[in-house]
């Protein structure tokens, strides 16, 4: 802004200063030009008419004389013929040298007296004087191309005006006599008055142009200041310190989109406290039914275990009844569970229980507890171990493999790989793959990937619980579908975990240990 209110304020100065500069001299020009051009057609007229039409040499002087005394720093030629007879004055001199021309003891008007000669006038300007025309020229005199040297000419302006002598002829009617009489007229004063001109003019603008940039200087200051505060307050809000307040200064416009700035910052505040307290209360409530729910449910789970023994004894609805009781238990201790987990995340209570682990022989044990061992192909890199919740890592596989075996379609595999730093499992099914919605929210707490999955026994918060686990490991979760069909989830482990809180949960319900089966996944494996 500075750089271009700095523009702007040269631009305007060069324009003012160059336009009132431009103008200025040519008025003192044409004023100049004008007043000499009428000087010598007023004494020319005195000379009407003429003695003799064949002047002289001594007739030429006279006429010369006659014209020099029309100013005093004007040098005259006069021109008849090949005749010509110079006049220059004192004043044309220059403290350099003589005034006009050359001097020579063969010269008219020997003696060393300087004179200007017929062949320093510019030959357009002698063509017109000869029709018989008055005319002028402003010339710059410069050394060499012929022309005579002399230190009063060499690079100042002048003035040559030419004009033609009448005589009267016998019907009294004026024609030229073919006298010319040439008048030079130093510019030099005009040209050091035109100078200062341009140099007041560029001083002027100079001032201009300094007062301007201190007028930026101010403006910048008094405008970008708040603005950079907006933007440094608006920044730290972003960041989420929600207490960032500008100081309001002035009642300006920018003042009044400071106090907008910190109304809407305090109503920020306020809507973000308010959802803070109603997540925190809700979270909480969730954890203590969940809680509260434990007790009662595992005396159900008991009353439904002899239920389900007891299912092929009793008469056909009564058995059907009892098995529907002891799987719908099942399914609210699953969900239960799940819940105490999620509320464990939540609140950032959850910790690692961290192990050297073989994860080849883990990834084995999962799947022998689970009875899968025949139902998934597996290619386990030996050798890789690193530090785990094994726990926590058997909660992973057993929803991944699960979904993979309920959701999918055979061959389900797993595959473990692993490098320096980072170890990397594979669990892949052939089933038709996930639907284009489903990889954007297969992680979402309760999401189902289809209408099916709804009446399914899944909780919905399997895949979520899992890759909360791989996140408290420092890895990741990911899925998408694989190249030939079917979904691929893949785990992303550290070999050696950062430091971590590694004592263990204090409150594990059913379902939470290393033998807890399928059931603790969601439903929402391939679509």
């Amino acid at each position: 802004m500075l750089f271009a209110f700095g523009l702007l304020c040269v631009v305007t100065a060069a324009a003012v200063a160059g336009g009132s500069y431009v103008q200025a001299r040519n008025e003192i020009l044409q004023r100049t030009q004008d007043g000499a051009v009428q000087a010598v057609k007023s004494r020319l007229e005195d000379l009407f008419p003429l003695r003799s039409a064949t002047p002289d040499q001594v007739g030429l002087e006279e006429i010369a004389a006659a014209a020099a005394a029309i100013e005093g720093n004007s040098a005259v030629v006069a021109v008849y013929g090949g005749t010509y007879a110079p006049l220059p004055p004192a004043s044309l001199s220059s403290p350099s040298g003589p005034p006009l021309g050359r001097s020579g003891p063969g010269g008219p008007g020997g003696g060393g007296v300087p004179f200007l000669e017929p062949g320093m006038i510019p030959p357009e300007l002698r063509r017109v004087v000869a029709r018989g025309e008055v005319a002028w020229q402003r010339v710059v005199w410069q050394g060499g191309s012929g022309l005579p040297r002399g230190p009063g000419l060499q690079g100042e302006p002048y003035l040559v005006i030419g004009a033609p002598l009448l005589i009267a002829g016998q019907d009294r009617t004026r024609r030229a006599s073919g006298i010319e009489v040439y008048v030079v007229r130093s510019l030099l004063a005009e040209q050091r008055s035109i100078d200062g001109l341009a140099a007041r003019a560029w001083l002027t603008g100079g001032g201009a142009l300094g007062f301007a940039v201190v007028l930026a200087l101010l403006a910048v200051r008094g405008v970008l200041g708040p603005v950079r505060e907006l933007g440094r307050a608006a920044r730290l809000l972003g960041r989420g310190e929600l207490r960032t307040r500008i100081v309001v200064r002035g009642s300006d416009e920018l003042a009044e989109v400071a106090r907008t700035f910190n109304t809407t910052a305090a109503q920020l505040e306020r809507h973000v406290e308010r959802l803070r307290v109603m997540e925190a209360d809700a979270r909480r409530f969730v954890a203590d039914v969940s809680h509260e729910l434990r007790t009662p449910l595992a005396a159900l789970t008991a009353v439904a275990d002899v239920l389900e023994r007891e299912a092929g004894l009793l008469p056909g609805p009564a058995g059907q009844a009892a098995r529907l009781v002891s799987r719908e238990t099942l399914h609210l201790s699953v969900l239960v569970n799940d819940l105490i987990e999620i509320s464990r995340f939540d609140s950032g209570v959850a910790a690692l229980t961290v192990n050297e682990v073989d994860v080849a022989e883990l990834v084995g044990a999962s799947l022998r507890v689970r009875g899968w061992v025949g139902q998934v192909e597996t290619e386990l890199a030996p050798g890789v171990v690193a530090w785990l919740d094994p726990r926590r890592v058997d909660v992973i596989l057993a929803n991944l493999v699960g979904n993979a075996l309920r959701h999918g379609e055979p061959p389900v595999t797993v595959r473990l790989s692993a490098g320096r730093d980072v170890l990397v499992v594979e669990v892949r099914d052939h089933g038709p793959g996930l639907g284009e919605v489903v990889p954007a929210r297969v992680f979402d707490r309760f999401y189902k990937a289809g209408p099916a999955r709804a009446r399914s026994e899944g909780s919905g918060l399997g895949l979520a619980i899992a890759r909360e686990n791989a996140l408290l490991h420092g890895g990741d979760l990911t899925v998408a579908n694989a190249p030939g069909g079917g979904a691929l989830f893949t785990l992303r482990l550290p070999r050696r975990s950062p430091d971590t809180d590694t004592h263990a949960d204090t409150d594990t319900g059913p379902g939470e240990g290393p033998e807890a089966g399928p059931e603790a996944g969601p439903e929402a494996g391939p679509a």
